[in-house]
């Protein structure tokens, strides 16, 4: 039996497995769903496989996403990873994760506080789209652009709609499996 996916995982084995295993799973965790949203981020304008290929490495870089220690990096310490291929080596992009970081921290001190900020705009539940193809996905939606408005308010960067739709899709706020595909809620009842 052809197990059937949505088509933009192609057929690169780190692709499928995050298809297969990441993308659109509800995630809650306060670090991981701030992991996300710098990812994202960080795609901004390259395809995500680049993203995902570096992925490890961010998390080494970047002290596994603890929000502290990269509240405290300095300035010598990012220059310094602007020469590292490990990572995209954008400056706005590298600072950026240190601006996110402080921001998180002035305004989510508490655990899950974070988690049910970004889980507001889709009033704690999953949206579940039925695409019959990607033709009928979109870029962004109102809760999207809500999102974005509310995390550059707070002092974020790089939370444009855009980026903030791809990161509701990876972090399961929105279902946007195609309708034929193993993934698609429809198709897990169990």
């Amino acid at each position: 039996m052809t197990i059937v996916r949505c088509s933009w995982c192609g057929d690169d084995p780190l692709y499928v497995k995050y298809h297969d295993e990441e993308w659109g799973v509800p995630v809650y965790n306060d670090r991981e769903l701030f992991e996300m949203l710098l990812l994202e981020g960080a795609q901004a304008g390259l395809s995500w496989i680049t993203v995902l290929k570096k992925r490890a490495h961010y998390r080494k870089v970047f002290h596994r996403f603890n929000i502290k220690k990269m509240a405290a990096m300095t300035d010598d310490e990012l220059n310094e990873l602007l020469q590292d291929p490990g990572i995209i080596r954008n400056k706005l992009k590298v600072f950026g994760f240190r601006k996110n970081a402080l921001a998180y921290l002035e305004h989510f001190p508490e655990k899950g506080m974070f988690s049910d900020f970004i889980w507001s705009f889709v009033d704690g539940k999953t949206i579940v789209n039925h695409l019959g193809s990607l033709d009928e996905a979109v870029a962004t939606t109102e809760q999207s652009d809500a999102m974005s408005k509310a995390l550059k308010k707070l002092g974020f960067t790089f939370v444009g709609s855009t980026i903030c739709y791809a990161f509701m899709q990876a972090a399961g706020l929105v279902d946007d499996h195609v309708t034929d595909c193993f993934k698609h809620r429809s198709n897990n009842k169990g």
